[in-house]
């Protein structure tokens, strides 16, 4: 049998909790920069919703750094 670690619940709580702040502010704010460069810019409605998707990829990588940044600070086993 292996040797589980007991996961610390307010680190988990926590590490969660910032991933959906950072993580809705982040995808929300490249989301709208695609949206204002495809206006600023004239771009046709596809290429326009082209550069908010690239955006929102953005974002989300952005989030999954991060996480990974957030779970090496607040450990949640160990």
């Amino acid at each position: 049998m292996t040797d589980a670690k007991s996961i610390h619940w307010d680190n988990a709580i926590t590490v969660v909790s910032v991933a959906i702040l950072v993580g809705t502010e982040l995808v929300g704010v490249s989301w709208a920069a695609g949206w204002a460069l495809g206006g600023i810019l004239g771009l046709p409605p596809v290429v326009s919703r082209g550069v908010e998707v690239l955006g929102a990829l953005l974002g989300l990588t952005l989030v999954f750094y991060f996480v990974r940044a957030a779970l090496k600070v607040e450990p949640i086993r160990g």
